[in-house]
C-alpha cells in the first residue's frame, strides 16, 4: 500500500468519526476491496457481510426477535421489524408488493 492510500483510508476515518462502528467497519471494507472502472466493488453485499461478520449480526438481531422474513426469492430473503416489537399488532401478516 503506497504512502497515498494509506492518507486517504486515514481521511476517510477521520470523515466517518460520527458512524457507529460497524458501519465504519462497512466503509472501509468498500473503500479497501477490488473494484471496476465504475467504481462499484467487484463482490456481492452478502459475500462483503460475511467477511465482517454482519450476517452473524443480522442472525442475532433475528434470534432476539426484532427481525422477521417477509418473503424468499431464490437465496434472496427480505426483512422488515417484528411489528409486536414496534408496539403493533398485525392480524394479517404484511408481505411485500409485487
Amino acid at each position: 500500500m503506497s504512502s497515498d492510500d494509506k492518507q486517504k483510508n486515514l481521511e476517510l476515518l477521520e470523515k466517518t468519526a460520527g458512524m457507529t462502528a460497524n458501519q465504519r467497519l462497512v466503509v472501509m471494507l468498500y473503500a479497501l476491496h477490488p473494484t471496476d472502472r465504475s467504481g462499484a466493488v467487484l463482490e456481492t453485499a452478502a459475500n462483503l457481510a460475511m467477511l465482517v461478520g454482519m450476517a452473524r449480526t443480522r442472525k442475532q438481531v433475528i434470534e432476539a426477535g426484532w427481525l422477521e422474513e417477509t418473503e424468499r426469492i431464490g437465496l434472496i430473503r427480505y426483512y422488515r421489524l417484528d411489528p409486536k416489537r414496534m408496539g403493533d399488532h398485525v392480524v394479517i401478516p404484511l408481505r411485500r408488493a409485487t
